[in-house]
Protein backbone atom coordinates (compact mmCIF):
# COMPACT_ATOMS: atom_id res chain seq x y z
CA UNK A 1 0.00 0.00 0.00
CA UNK A 2 0.96 3.59 -0.14
CA UNK A 3 0.57 4.37 2.98
CA UNK A 4 1.91 3.59 6.46
CA UNK A 5 -0.08 3.44 9.20
CA UNK A 6 1.98 5.03 11.27
CA UNK A 7 1.79 7.92 8.94
CA UNK A 8 -1.21 8.25 8.15
CA UNK A 9 -4.07 10.89 9.20
CA UNK A 10 -6.18 8.98 11.70
CA UNK A 11 -3.05 7.80 13.33
CA UNK A 12 -1.59 10.58 13.89
CA UNK A 13 -4.68 12.19 15.13
CA UNK A 14 -5.39 9.56 17.50
CA UNK A 15 -5.26 11.07 21.30
CA UNK A 16 -3.51 9.89 24.16
CA UNK A 17 -5.27 6.62 25.57
CA UNK A 18 -7.98 7.93 28.13
CA UNK A 19 -11.52 6.84 29.40
CA UNK A 20 -12.26 3.30 30.78
CA UNK A 21 -10.64 1.68 27.47
CA UNK A 22 -7.79 3.50 28.31
CA UNK A 23 -5.68 -0.22 28.88
CA UNK A 24 -7.42 -1.78 25.99
CA UNK A 25 -6.31 0.91 23.58
CA UNK A 26 -3.01 1.25 24.47
CA UNK A 27 -1.97 -2.58 24.10
CA UNK A 28 -4.44 -2.50 20.47
CA UNK A 29 -2.63 0.21 18.87
CA UNK A 30 0.77 -1.75 19.67
CA UNK A 31 -0.99 -4.47 17.70
CA UNK A 32 -2.15 -2.78 14.94
CA UNK A 33 1.04 -1.21 14.40
CA UNK A 34 2.92 -4.08 14.16
CA UNK A 35 0.13 -5.93 12.15
CA UNK A 36 -0.47 -2.86 9.70
CA UNK A 37 -3.28 -2.67 7.01
CA UNK A 38 -4.93 -6.12 6.05
CA UNK A 39 -3.45 -8.01 2.86
CA UNK A 40 -5.06 -10.08 0.38
CA UNK A 41 -2.93 -13.10 1.03
CA UNK A 42 -5.71 -13.48 4.40
CA UNK A 43 -8.57 -15.28 3.13
CA UNK A 44 -10.50 -12.78 5.10
CA UNK A 45 -9.55 -10.02 2.82
CA UNK A 46 -8.77 -11.84 -0.47
CA UNK A 47 -11.84 -10.12 -2.21
CA UNK A 48 -11.81 -6.69 -0.59
CA UNK A 49 -10.36 -3.69 -2.31
CA UNK A 50 -7.59 -2.90 0.08
CA UNK A 51 -7.15 1.05 -0.71
CA UNK A 52 -11.23 1.80 0.38
CA UNK A 53 -9.36 0.23 3.51
CA UNK A 54 -6.53 3.03 3.53
CA UNK A 55 -9.46 5.59 2.48
CA UNK A 56 -10.64 5.24 6.37
CA UNK A 57 -7.05 6.06 7.19
CA UNK A 58 -7.17 9.72 5.49
CA UNK A 59 -9.87 10.55 8.20
CA UNK A 60 -9.31 12.24 11.86
CA UNK A 61 -10.12 10.40 14.42
CA UNK A 62 -12.98 11.97 16.17
CA UNK A 63 -12.95 11.73 19.75
CA UNK A 64 -14.04 12.96 22.89
CA UNK A 65 -11.97 16.44 22.36
CA UNK A 66 -14.01 16.95 19.02
CA UNK A 67 -15.82 19.65 18.13
CA UNK A 68 -19.15 18.25 18.06
CA UNK A 69 -20.78 21.32 16.97
CA UNK A 70 -22.59 19.50 14.10
CA UNK A 71 -24.00 16.50 16.01
CA UNK A 72 -27.32 17.68 14.06
CA UNK A 73 -25.93 16.82 10.33
CA UNK A 74 -28.29 14.30 9.33
CA UNK A 75 -32.07 14.75 10.04
CA UNK A 76 -33.47 11.58 11.50
CA UNK A 77 -37.41 10.61 12.55
CA UNK A 78 -39.10 11.06 16.03
CA UNK A 79 -37.64 8.40 18.39
CA UNK A 80 -40.09 5.20 18.43
CA UNK A 81 -43.50 5.31 20.16
CA UNK A 82 -43.36 2.21 21.73
CA UNK A 83 -39.15 2.58 22.94
CA UNK A 84 -36.22 5.09 23.54
CA UNK A 85 -33.74 6.22 21.42
CA UNK A 86 -29.93 6.67 22.84
CA UNK A 87 -27.26 8.22 20.18
CA UNK A 88 -23.85 7.24 20.96
CA UNK A 89 -21.41 10.08 19.95
CA UNK A 90 -17.34 10.20 20.95
CA UNK A 91 -17.13 12.21 24.35
CA UNK A 92 -21.23 12.60 25.14
CA UNK A 93 -22.87 10.88 27.45
CA UNK A 94 -26.09 8.84 25.68
CA UNK A 95 -27.83 9.23 28.70
CA UNK A 96 -27.26 12.96 29.39
CA UNK A 97 -30.64 13.68 28.39
CA UNK A 98 -32.79 10.47 29.76
CA UNK A 99 -32.73 7.77 32.31
CA UNK A 100 -32.82 4.50 31.59
CA UNK A 101 -35.99 2.63 32.19
CA UNK A 102 -36.84 -0.18 34.40
CA UNK A 103 -34.99 -3.07 32.96
CA UNK A 104 -32.58 -1.41 31.88
CA UNK A 105 -29.38 -1.39 33.99
CA UNK A 106 -25.64 -0.21 33.56
CA UNK A 107 -22.84 -2.46 34.25
CA UNK A 108 -20.48 -1.44 37.44
CA UNK A 109 -16.59 -1.20 36.96
CA UNK A 110 -16.21 -4.85 38.17
CA UNK A 111 -18.69 -6.11 36.01
CA UNK A 112 -17.36 -4.42 33.10
CA UNK A 113 -13.90 -5.64 33.56
CA UNK A 114 -15.28 -9.19 33.91
CA UNK A 115 -17.17 -9.05 30.51
CA UNK A 116 -15.22 -6.57 28.06
CA UNK A 117 -14.51 -9.00 25.46
CA UNK A 118 -15.56 -11.97 26.51
CA UNK A 119 -17.57 -12.57 23.73
CA UNK A 120 -15.21 -11.63 20.96
CA UNK A 121 -13.15 -14.24 22.59
CA UNK A 122 -15.95 -17.22 22.78
CA UNK A 123 -16.72 -16.23 19.18
CA UNK A 124 -13.24 -16.41 17.94
CA UNK A 125 -12.52 -13.18 16.93
CA UNK A 126 -11.27 -10.57 19.30
CA UNK A 127 -7.89 -10.99 17.29
CA UNK A 128 -9.30 -9.65 13.64
CA UNK A 129 -8.35 -6.29 12.17
CA UNK A 130 -11.53 -4.64 12.49
CA UNK A 131 -11.94 -5.65 16.04
CA UNK A 132 -8.43 -4.34 16.95
CA UNK A 133 -9.07 -0.98 14.48
CA UNK A 134 -11.81 -0.20 16.81
CA UNK A 135 -9.54 -0.97 20.16
CA UNK A 136 -7.19 1.25 19.19
CA UNK A 137 -9.85 4.18 18.43
CA UNK A 138 -12.90 3.70 21.03
CA UNK A 139 -12.43 5.41 24.64
CA UNK A 140 -16.21 4.70 26.07
CA UNK A 141 -18.23 1.40 25.61
CA UNK A 142 -22.09 1.42 26.79
CA UNK A 143 -22.18 -1.39 28.67
CA UNK A 144 -26.18 -2.46 29.72
CA UNK A 145 -28.00 -5.36 31.59
CA UNK A 146 -31.28 -6.19 30.12
CA UNK A 147 -33.94 -7.77 32.43
CA UNK A 148 -37.53 -8.36 31.68
CA UNK A 149 -40.03 -9.52 29.45
CA UNK A 150 -42.32 -6.41 28.79
CA UNK A 151 -39.59 -3.89 27.73
CA UNK A 152 -39.63 -0.53 25.37
CA UNK A 153 -37.33 -1.44 22.66
CA UNK A 154 -34.33 0.30 22.29
CA UNK A 155 -32.89 2.30 19.43
CA UNK A 156 -29.10 2.82 18.48
CA UNK A 157 -28.00 5.60 16.53
CA UNK A 158 -24.92 6.19 15.40
CA UNK A 159 -24.15 9.14 13.16
CA UNK A 160 -20.98 9.81 10.73
CA UNK A 161 -19.19 13.26 10.95
CA UNK A 162 -17.75 14.82 7.77
CA UNK A 163 -13.86 14.01 7.49
CA UNK A 164 -13.79 12.00 10.13
CA UNK A 165 -14.21 8.20 11.88
CA UNK A 166 -16.52 7.20 14.16
CA UNK A 167 -15.81 4.75 16.71
CA UNK A 168 -18.38 3.11 19.33
CA UNK A 169 -18.37 0.19 21.10
CA UNK A 170 -21.22 -1.47 23.34
CA UNK A 171 -22.32 -4.60 25.38
CA UNK A 172 -25.40 -5.88 26.12
CA UNK A 173 -26.18 -8.50 28.31
CA UNK A 174 -29.72 -10.26 28.79
CA UNK A 175 -30.42 -12.08 31.49
CA UNK A 176 -32.59 -15.31 31.65
CA UNK A 177 -36.00 -14.84 30.28
CA UNK A 178 -35.68 -11.64 29.00
CA UNK A 179 -37.14 -10.55 25.77
CA UNK A 180 -35.94 -7.14 24.07
CA UNK A 181 -35.99 -5.56 20.16
CA UNK A 182 -33.12 -3.80 19.41
CA UNK A 183 -32.85 -1.37 16.47
CA UNK A 184 -29.14 0.25 15.61
CA UNK A 185 -29.22 2.35 12.92
CA UNK A 186 -25.96 3.28 11.34
CA UNK A 187 -26.16 6.75 9.61
CA UNK A 188 -22.84 7.33 6.68
CA UNK A 189 -22.36 11.27 5.67
CA UNK A 190 -20.64 12.32 2.91
CA UNK A 191 -16.30 11.55 3.30
CA UNK A 192 -17.43 10.09 6.74
CA UNK A 193 -16.29 6.68 8.36
CA UNK A 194 -17.59 4.01 11.04
CA UNK A 195 -16.18 1.88 13.19
CA UNK A 196 -19.12 0.12 15.16
CA UNK A 197 -18.54 -3.27 17.42
CA UNK A 198 -21.35 -4.80 19.96
CA UNK A 199 -20.89 -8.08 22.39
CA UNK A 200 -24.19 -9.22 23.16
CA UNK A 201 -24.85 -12.10 25.89
CA UNK A 202 -28.76 -13.78 25.31
CA UNK A 203 -29.33 -15.63 28.49
CA UNK A 204 -31.18 -19.23 28.43
CA UNK A 205 -35.03 -18.55 27.11
CA UNK A 206 -33.86 -15.19 26.70
CA UNK A 207 -34.89 -14.10 23.43
CA UNK A 208 -33.57 -11.06 20.86
CA UNK A 209 -35.10 -9.47 17.69
CA UNK A 210 -31.86 -7.77 16.48
CA UNK A 211 -32.22 -5.02 13.44
CA UNK A 212 -29.08 -3.30 11.94
CA UNK A 213 -29.72 -0.80 10.02
CA UNK A 214 -26.37 0.81 7.70
CA UNK A 215 -27.42 3.61 5.62
CA UNK A 216 -24.69 5.47 4.16
CA UNK A 217 -24.27 8.22 1.21
CA UNK A 218 -21.54 9.66 -0.67
CA UNK A 219 -17.90 8.68 -0.03
CA UNK A 220 -19.04 7.38 3.73
CA UNK A 221 -17.27 3.84 4.66
CA UNK A 222 -18.34 1.47 7.64
CA UNK A 223 -16.75 -1.26 9.49
CA UNK A 224 -18.85 -2.97 11.79
CA UNK A 225 -18.77 -6.38 14.03
CA UNK A 226 -21.71 -7.99 15.89
CA UNK A 227 -20.68 -10.64 18.68
CA UNK A 228 -22.85 -13.03 19.85
CA UNK A 229 -22.91 -15.40 22.24
CA UNK A 230 -26.12 -17.33 23.05
CA UNK A 231 -26.79 -19.86 25.94
CA UNK A 232 -29.51 -22.86 25.32
CA UNK A 233 -32.74 -22.63 24.69
CA UNK A 234 -32.25 -18.60 23.67
CA UNK A 235 -33.13 -17.09 20.28
CA UNK A 236 -31.90 -14.60 18.24
CA UNK A 237 -32.91 -13.08 15.21
CA UNK A 238 -30.73 -10.55 13.38
CA UNK A 239 -32.26 -8.53 10.07
CA UNK A 240 -29.33 -6.85 8.94
CA UNK A 241 -29.67 -3.95 5.93
CA UNK A 242 -26.76 -2.42 4.26
CA UNK A 243 -27.07 0.13 1.57
CA UNK A 244 -25.48 3.80 0.15
CA UNK A 245 -21.83 3.21 0.91
CA UNK A 246 -18.87 3.20 -0.62
CA UNK A 247 -17.36 0.56 1.52
CA UNK A 248 -19.17 -1.19 4.28
CA UNK A 249 -18.03 -4.35 5.45
CA UNK A 250 -20.18 -6.25 8.29
CA UNK A 251 -19.04 -8.75 10.17
CA UNK A 252 -21.41 -10.98 12.14
CA UNK A 253 -20.03 -13.61 14.77
CA UNK A 254 -22.32 -16.23 16.47
CA UNK A 255 -21.51 -18.89 19.17
CA UNK A 256 -24.30 -21.24 20.57
CA UNK A 257 -22.53 -22.25 23.61
CA UNK A 258 -24.23 -25.37 24.78
CA UNK A 259 -26.30 -25.81 21.28
CA UNK A 260 -30.55 -26.21 21.77
CA UNK A 261 -30.37 -22.63 20.71
CA UNK A 262 -32.27 -21.11 17.32
CA UNK A 263 -30.35 -18.44 15.48
CA UNK A 264 -32.08 -16.58 12.25
CA UNK A 265 -30.20 -14.62 10.08
CA UNK A 266 -31.42 -12.36 6.91
CA UNK A 267 -29.69 -9.99 5.18
CA UNK A 268 -30.01 -7.69 2.53
CA UNK A 269 -27.13 -5.53 0.57
CA UNK A 270 -27.47 -3.25 -1.91
CA UNK A 271 -24.57 -1.75 -4.09
CA UNK A 272 -24.33 0.48 -6.73
CA UNK A 273 -22.10 2.93 -8.17
CA UNK A 274 -18.60 1.86 -7.58
CA UNK A 275 -19.32 0.47 -4.10
CA UNK A 276 -18.16 -3.07 -2.45
CA UNK A 277 -20.86 -3.97 0.34
CA UNK A 278 -19.82 -7.45 1.81
CA UNK A 279 -21.17 -9.54 4.49
CA UNK A 280 -18.66 -11.92 6.39
CA UNK A 281 -20.59 -14.00 9.12
CA UNK A 282 -19.59 -17.28 11.13
CA UNK A 283 -21.67 -19.03 13.21
CA UNK A 284 -20.46 -22.16 15.37
CA UNK A 285 -22.57 -24.70 16.87
CA UNK A 286 -21.14 -25.81 20.44
CA UNK A 287 -23.66 -28.43 21.48
CA UNK A 288 -26.24 -29.95 20.19
CA UNK A 289 -29.72 -29.49 18.43
CA UNK A 290 -28.90 -26.08 17.59
CA UNK A 291 -30.55 -24.36 14.69
CA UNK A 292 -30.29 -21.83 12.25
CA UNK A 293 -32.12 -20.35 9.28
CA UNK A 294 -29.83 -18.51 7.16
CA UNK A 295 -30.92 -15.88 3.93
CA UNK A 296 -28.47 -13.07 2.72
CA UNK A 297 -29.70 -10.99 -0.22
CA UNK A 298 -27.77 -9.32 -2.34
CA UNK A 299 -28.10 -6.86 -5.45
CA UNK A 300 -25.30 -5.05 -7.65
CA UNK A 301 -26.04 -2.46 -10.06
CA UNK A 302 -23.24 0.23 -12.48
CA UNK A 303 -19.94 -1.03 -11.32
CA UNK A 304 -20.18 -2.28 -8.11
CA UNK A 305 -19.34 -5.38 -5.65
CA UNK A 306 -21.21 -7.13 -3.61
CA UNK A 307 -19.71 -9.87 -1.55
CA UNK A 308 -21.22 -12.67 0.96
CA UNK A 309 -18.58 -15.06 2.82
CA UNK A 310 -20.84 -17.12 5.67
CA UNK A 311 -19.12 -19.86 7.33
CA UNK A 312 -20.83 -22.43 9.40
CA UNK A 313 -19.22 -24.39 11.78
CA UNK A 314 -20.44 -27.93 13.44
CA UNK A 315 -17.84 -29.22 15.35
CA UNK A 316 -18.52 -32.97 16.75
CA UNK A 317 -19.79 -32.13 19.69
CA UNK A 318 -23.03 -30.36 17.85
CA UNK A 319 -25.21 -33.80 16.92
CA UNK A 320 -28.39 -33.26 15.54
CA UNK A 321 -27.98 -29.55 14.30
CA UNK A 322 -29.92 -28.47 12.00
CA UNK A 323 -28.69 -25.65 9.78
CA UNK A 324 -29.86 -23.76 6.58
CA UNK A 325 -28.16 -21.17 4.76
CA UNK A 326 -29.07 -19.45 1.48
CA UNK A 327 -27.64 -16.91 -0.66
CA UNK A 328 -29.77 -15.31 -3.57
CA UNK A 329 -28.74 -12.20 -5.99
CA UNK A 330 -29.24 -9.87 -8.42
CA UNK A 331 -26.95 -8.72 -11.12
CA UNK A 332 -28.41 -5.29 -12.52
CA UNK A 333 -25.12 -4.72 -14.44
CA UNK A 334 -22.53 -6.29 -16.65
CA UNK A 335 -20.16 -4.22 -15.32
CA UNK A 336 -21.09 -5.12 -11.83
CA UNK A 337 -19.43 -8.08 -9.81
CA UNK A 338 -21.05 -10.61 -7.01
CA UNK A 339 -18.93 -13.14 -4.91
CA UNK A 340 -21.37 -15.66 -3.03
CA UNK A 341 -18.94 -17.98 -1.12
CA UNK A 342 -21.27 -19.92 1.55
CA UNK A 343 -19.01 -22.57 4.04
CA UNK A 344 -20.22 -25.74 6.17
CA UNK A 345 -17.26 -27.15 8.11
CA UNK A 346 -19.14 -30.13 9.53
CA UNK A 347 -17.41 -32.52 11.82
CA UNK A 348 -20.48 -34.01 13.41
CA UNK A 349 -21.92 -37.11 11.63
CA UNK A 350 -25.80 -36.58 13.14
CA UNK A 351 -26.88 -33.33 11.34
CA UNK A 352 -28.93 -31.89 8.38
CA UNK A 353 -26.66 -29.10 7.25
CA UNK A 354 -27.37 -27.09 3.39
CA UNK A 355 -26.60 -24.20 1.65
CA UNK A 356 -26.86 -22.83 -1.53
CA UNK A 357 -25.65 -19.62 -3.64
CA UNK A 358 -27.59 -18.32 -7.12
CA UNK A 359 -26.44 -15.12 -9.05
CA UNK A 360 -29.25 -13.97 -11.12
CA UNK A 361 -31.10 -11.06 -13.62
CA UNK A 362 -34.15 -9.55 -13.54
CA UNK A 363 -36.52 -11.89 -15.09
CA UNK A 364 -37.71 -11.44 -18.88
CA UNK A 365 -40.77 -13.66 -18.27
CA UNK A 366 -41.99 -11.60 -14.94
CA UNK A 367 -41.04 -7.81 -17.03
CA UNK A 368 -42.85 -9.31 -20.19
CA UNK A 369 -46.10 -10.12 -18.14
CA UNK A 370 -46.26 -6.59 -16.31
CA UNK A 371 -45.50 -4.88 -19.43
CA UNK A 372 -48.51 -6.97 -21.44
CA UNK A 373 -50.59 -5.73 -18.26
CA UNK A 374 -49.62 -2.34 -19.06
CA UNK A 375 -47.73 -1.23 -16.56
CA UNK A 376 -44.65 0.76 -17.67
CA UNK A 377 -40.67 -0.32 -17.81
CA UNK A 378 -39.30 1.24 -14.82
CA UNK A 379 -42.36 0.48 -12.54
CA UNK A 380 -42.33 -2.75 -13.26
CA UNK A 381 -38.71 -3.14 -12.55
CA UNK A 382 -39.44 -1.37 -9.55
CA UNK A 383 -41.94 -3.95 -8.63
CA UNK A 384 -39.65 -7.02 -8.84
CA UNK A 385 -37.01 -5.38 -6.81
CA UNK A 386 -39.15 -4.43 -4.26
CA UNK A 387 -40.80 -7.71 -4.15
CA UNK A 388 -36.81 -9.24 -4.09
CA UNK A 389 -35.89 -6.89 -1.15
CA UNK A 390 -39.54 -7.81 0.91
CA UNK A 391 -38.53 -10.96 1.64
CA UNK A 392 -35.96 -9.55 4.08
CA UNK A 393 -37.20 -6.33 4.55
CA UNK A 394 -40.84 -7.41 5.94
CA UNK A 395 -39.19 -9.03 9.39
CA UNK A 396 -38.26 -5.48 10.42
CA UNK A 397 -40.46 -3.97 12.95
CA UNK A 398 -43.35 -1.37 12.30
CA UNK A 399 -40.87 1.01 14.53
CA UNK A 400 -38.18 0.58 11.98
CA UNK A 401 -40.67 1.92 9.12
CA UNK A 402 -40.15 5.50 10.52
CA UNK A 403 -36.46 5.14 8.67
CA UNK A 404 -38.28 4.45 5.11
CA UNK A 405 -35.65 1.21 4.76
CA UNK A 406 -36.91 0.48 1.27
CA UNK A 407 -36.85 3.93 0.15
CA UNK A 408 -33.69 3.93 0.50
CA UNK A 409 -32.75 0.98 -0.66
CA UNK A 410 -34.26 1.49 -4.02
CA UNK A 411 -33.46 5.01 -4.65
CA UNK A 412 -31.49 5.49 -7.35
CA UNK A 413 -30.81 2.70 -7.71
CA UNK A 414 -30.26 1.17 -11.42
CA UNK A 415 -30.99 -1.27 -13.81
CA UNK A 416 -28.84 -1.67 -17.03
Amino acid sequence: MSMTLQKSKLWESLPLPQGPLAGLQSKARKSLESIGFPVSSEEAWRLTDLKLIEEIFNFSALSRSSNLHHVKEFAMPSPPKDGFRLALYPGLDPLSLRPLPDGFSLLDSSELEKTLGRTLKRCGCSQDWPVILNNSCTDNVLALRVKGSDLPSLELVLQGFSGELASSRVILLLEENTQLNLLQVCLGLDQSAHSHLIEIFVGCNASLNHEWLALGGGEASCLANIAIEQEPQSEYALTCVQQGWSFSRLEPYIVQLGGRANTKLRGLQVADHGNQISTNSKIRFDGPEGHLHQIQKGIAAGTSHSIFNGSIEVPQAAQRTNAAQLSRNLLLSNRARIDAKPELKIIADDVKCTHGATVTQLQEEELFYMLSRGIGQTDATKLLLKGFCQEITYSLPISAGRWKVLDQVLKNLRVE
